[in-house]
Order: C-alpha cells, then sequence, then structure tokens
C-alpha cells in the first residue's frame, strides 16, 4: 500500500460559495491526497454577487501555523497557493515555501489577481510584480492571460487568441519566470472552445487543452480547475493529462449547474461530477 500524500493548501475560506478551500479540500481530497490547510482570512460568503459579508484577517496567524508545522517535521508533497490579499501575506507565503518545502515538495502558485483585463480592485499596479516574484519560487504557475500580462508589464490583450500570441506570451513567461512548467487558462480560439495551454519549459512542449466554451460566469470554476490539476498531478499524472483532467471536470460542473438552473453567484456543482473526477483519476472503476 502506496502511503498517502499531503498537500498544503494555502487559500481563504468562505462559508457560502464555492472557491478556494471549500474547493480545494473536497477536490484534492477526492483524489485520494491529504488536504492540509492553512486559512489566510475567512468570509461569510465569498466576494462575488453577495454584498454584506463579513471578513476576517488572519494574516496574523499564518507565520505561527507554518511554524508549528515545522516544528512537527511534517513533509508535503505540494503546497498549492492560490488568493492572497495583500502584499504581507504574499511575503508570508514565500517564506512559507522556504520553512515547508522539501526538495521534492511541488510548489504550485495561482497568481489569483486579476481577469477581463483588470486586477481585482483591492490590489494596485504594483501587486503584479510582487505576485511575480512569488512565482519565481513556484515549479508551477497558472495565470490566466490577464495574470500573465500583467506580471509581464504588457497590456492585457482580448480574445479570441492565436497560437502565435500564446505561444509567445509562454516564452515570455518562462523566460521571466523560472517555473518548470506554466499552465495558462482562459485560452480560447473561437467562440465553441475555452481552455488551457500547458507549457513544460524543460521539453519546451506546449499542448493546448480546451472543453466546451459556455455562456456565462460561474465563480470559483478558476480553483475547480486549479484544484483539479493539483490532485491529478498527486495521483502521478504528466501535466497534460492532468490539464485534461482539470478542463474536462471543470466543464463537466459547469454543465451540470447551468442545465439545473443553480444561482451562479454560489459556483458550479462540482460535488456531483466527484465520482467522474475520480474515474479519470483511475481511483474507482
Amino acid at each position: 500500500m502506496l502511503s498517502q500524500k499531503r498537500v498544503a493548501a494555502i487559500h481563504d475560506i468562505s462559508g457560502v460559495g464555492k472557491c478556494s478551500l471549500t474547493v480545494a479540500l473536497p477536490i484534492i481530497s477526492a483524489a485520494g491526497v491529504e488536504c492540509s490547510v492553512l486559512p489566510t482570512a475567512v468570509l461569510s460568503t465569498h466576494t462575488g454577487g453577495f454584498t454584506g459579508f463579513t471578513y476576517r484577517d488572519l494574516t496574523a496567524d499564518i507565520a505561527a501555523i507554518a511554524a508549528h508545522w515545522q516544528s512537527l517535521k511534517l513533509h508535503f508533497d505540494a503546497i498549492y497557493t492560490g488568493f492572497l490579499g495583500s502584499f504581507e501575506q504574499i511575503d508570508l507565503v514565500s517564506q512559507a515555501f522556504d520553512d515547508l518545502a522539501s526538495p521534492d515538495t511541488l510548489i504550485v502558485v495561482d497568481p489569483v489577481m486579476a481577469d477581463n483585463g483588470q486586477l481585482y480592485t483591492i490590489f494596485d499596479e504594483h501587486f503584479p510584480a510582487a505576485m511575480k516574484k512569488l512565482c519565481a519560487k513556484a515549479q508551477l504557475i497558472m495565470p490566466n492571460l490577464t495574470e500573465a500580462a500583467f506580471m509581464l508589464g504588457e497590456p492585457y490583450q482580448p480574445g479570441p487568441y492565436t497560437k502565435e500570441y500564446v505561444e509567445g506570451l509562454l516564452h515570455r513567461l518562462s523566460a521571466a519566470i523560472p517555473a518548470k512548467n506554466i499552465v495558462l487558462t482562459g485560452v480560447y480560439f473561437d467562440d465553441q472552445k475555452l481552455g488551457a495551454a500547458s507549457y513544460d519549459t524543460v521539453s519546451g512542449q506546449i499542448q493546448y487543452i480546451l472543453g466546451q466554451k459556455i455562456p456565462g460566469s460561474y465563480h470559483g470554476t478558476g480553483d475547480v480547475f486549479g484544484s483539479a490539476l493539483v490532485g491529478a498531478l498527486m495521483c502521478g499524472k504528466a501535466l497534460a493529462e492532468a490539464v485534461q483532467i482539470a478542463v474536462d471536470f471543470t466543464v463537466a460542473s459547469i454543465v451540470w449547474t447551468k442545465e439545473a438552473g443553480t444561482e451562479m453567484r454560489y459556483g458550479v456543482n462540482f460535488e456531483a461530477n466527484l465520482p467522474f473526477y475520480m474515474k479519470e483519476l483511475g481511483l474507482i472503476k
């Protein structure tokens, strides 16, 4: 019997609205992987589509939690970070990488800070440079098109895209950020397909993994995708196969939610599709 792998997920957590840790914990667990959580903030609901939410900043607890874990000599097979709400949190998470990662730990950074050509309103123009420094410590980064452009100091280019533009962006990212693997999300060439481009910088291989493009904006799908990708990698899947599994799972969850008529602000029904995800990973028949 193989020993169970362990991932440390460093994200905020919302009581209602499926994103961040309420997505990462069940999806990574469904992959048969222990998911240890380091919450950076607690919210009553997520911020997309809800008003009047409560917010408890846990920045002051990050270093203490990481120090306790370090004292226990815990081994993490991966450390996976998502939304970080301040420069201070970026610095603390950067230190946590140094304190908690072993030579064989996969560090995954999703530089959540922007979308559709705009930084999130809580961030200023200096934030992408700070996030770029954190990404430099990762073996895998997964920015969307906006985040990639901003970390490069380039203007955002709206889609649809060309392979020439996407591959140029990937090559420039690789030159600027020494990550072994880059997964660029939000890639589309027409109105029919949407997905990601995976780039193995060692082999130079770029692969496009696209699924059905579904109209509408569904909150938390980036976290669903990222968590499914991390889980698949922990199950030994190669990068492109892991991206394919994550794209298929995310699309299936969106389709299920759309067909059920669920209010989009609550997030997608990934729970109903966890058996599909587990089958794709070869965990169940």
